[in-house]
């Protein structure tokens, strides 16, 4: 179904040909890109409870009924941008990459996307809803698991809690967005770049190489 249909307007007026199937999907494909591309900035600006359909729809240039059809309204679509942000979270974590570098990837995207970190940030601050809050354990469980995997590989030392271990990193990769004042101290550049980035990682190379 086109947009023009969700909107209550007639596909097509007078003799003008009625767009074909596969012009139809792009046009929903595109509508969905521009929702979740403005849901983004909207909520990595406001937080959930602050951000408004509205603001939405006026970012992405369309109509705010879309966003009812495409993700049944705002929980949906936060619980949508979410779920694409632990999935690039999934493919950076990659159990087959040194853990050092896997930081430096997580750094990287930190300073690169500093929207889906806000989001994650907010998420803490701003409780969504039960649904989403489910997510949440079970995506930092597998993360859990993913250090317990490298620890039998000899990569954490045996008397060090993967839990743990998993927190400090994780903080230390947030530290470009939640830390700014001091990524900034520490690495002598503009915590928004990536040289902050880059330094930031060079520094904790060494650090991660003793938890062996």
């Amino acid at each position: 179904m086109d947009d023009s249909a969700v909107l209550g307007y007639p596909p097509h007026v007078g003799a003008r040909r009625a767009p074909s199937a596969d012009a139809r999907q792009r046009d929903a494909e595109r509508s969905r890109r521009l929702i979740l591309e403005a849901a983004l900035a909207e909520f990595a600006e406001r937080g959930f409870a602050g951000a408004r359909t509205s603001a939405i729809a006026r970012r992405a240039g369309v109509n705010a009924q879309l966003i009812s059809y495409y993700f049944d309204g705002k929980a949906g679509l936060y619980q949508e941008l979410t779920r694409q942000g632990r999935q690039g979270s999934d493919r950076l974590a990659d159990p087959d990459m040194p853990l050092d570098e896997v930081v430096a990837a997580f750094l990287r995207q930190n300073v690169a996307q500093r929207e889906w970190a806000r989001l994650l940030v907010w998420e803490a601050l701003s409780p969504v809803g039960d649904d989403a809050e489910a997510t949440a354990p079970a995506f930092f469980q597998d993360m859990i698991e993913g250090m317990r995997l490298r620890q039998e590989r000899g990569e954490l030392a045996p008397e060090l809690d993967p839990a743990a271990v998993l927190v400090v990193l994780f903080a230390a990769a947030f530290a470009p967005v939640v830390l700014p004042q001091l990524t900034a101290a520490v690495t002598g550049h503009a915590p928004d770049s990536d040289e902050a980035a880059d330094e930031l990682a060079a520094r904790l190379r060494p650090v991660i190489a003793r938890l062996r």
